[in-house]
């Protein structure tokens, strides 16, 4: 690329990753035997669709955490509090997801260490494995339930408001999806209705189409013209030009 496309290659950077953190919803459906299957601990069910969803769910912690440090090179530039406060709630959803991994797989390791168990010590497994699944649903909600409403909502959809760096109405999805995000999560919470209910769906339905159209944008045409790129550019620049000058300094 040309020295004058440093930020186009963090958009680019930014909208693959962003993009990868949808195969955590794409794998779901690998987790409903253990979610749903009360005797998944006592040996019913495959074990191997949890392990792959596993792998997964630890590729989209990683892709969730590159995300807020790389957009963090442009985003400090229009508030850096703000921009901070989007890479922490990135860092702690990408946390949230690796305990609930850990705890689906350790009811891997428990139904593998306990093979046979009856009687009592199967009623003792099977409510060691419900509570491991609550906590994973717990980790669920406020991961890329909570974490995604704020961070990719709210703040993410601030900054990109205020920045100019996409288009308005763009950024409005975000600033509109991510409170009515949590709005539903809320409901959740008090028990009106489940996360997976139609009706949290219609709630979440702008935050989903704002971090999809956000991906695909930076993928496709990367930033919009701004003084923030026009920094970037000019800083790449300045790091070409200083990196020609020690060369040719070594080589005389």
């Amino acid at each position: 690329m040309a020295p004058r496309d440093n930020a186009r290659k963090i958009s680019l950077v930014a909208g693959i990753f962003f993009l990868l953190t949808f195969v955590h919803v794409a794998i779901l459906p690998l987790y409903n035997e253990v979610l749903t299957n009360s005797d998944f601990i006592l040996g019913a069910g495959s074990v191997t669709q949890v392990r792959l969803g596993a792998i997964f769910d630890l590729a989209t912690a990683i892709c969730g955490g590159a995300t807020g440090v790389v957009l963090f090179q442009v985003l400090r530039r229009q508030q850096l509090g703000f921009a901070l406060g989007y890479v922490g709630v990135r860092i702690f959803e990408s946390v949230m997801i690796v305990v609930g991994t850990l705890c689906l797989l350790g009811i891997v390791t428990l139904r593998q260490d306990n093979a046979g168990a009856t009687g009592a010590d199967a009623t003792s497994l099977s409510a060691i494995g419900n509570a491991l699944v609550a906590v994973r649903d717990w980790t669920f909600f406020f991961g890329p339930g909570v974490c995604a409403g704020l961070g990719n909502g709210v703040l993410l959809g601030y900054l990109m408001l205020r920045s100019g760096l996409v288009p308005r109405n763009m950024a409005l999805l975000g600033v509109i999806g991510g409170p009515l995000s949590l709005v539903g999560l809320t409901f959740v919470l008090f028990g009106v209705w489940q996360q997976d209910a139609p009706i949290q769906f219609l709630f979440t339905i702008g935050e989903i189409a704002w971090e999809l159209s956000l991906s695909i944008y930076l993928i496709v045409w990367g930033f919009k013209p701004s003084p923030i790129t026009a920094e970037l550019n000019q800083e790449d620049e300045r790091e070409v030009v200083r990196t020609t000058r020690t060369a040719s300094a070594a080589l005389s």
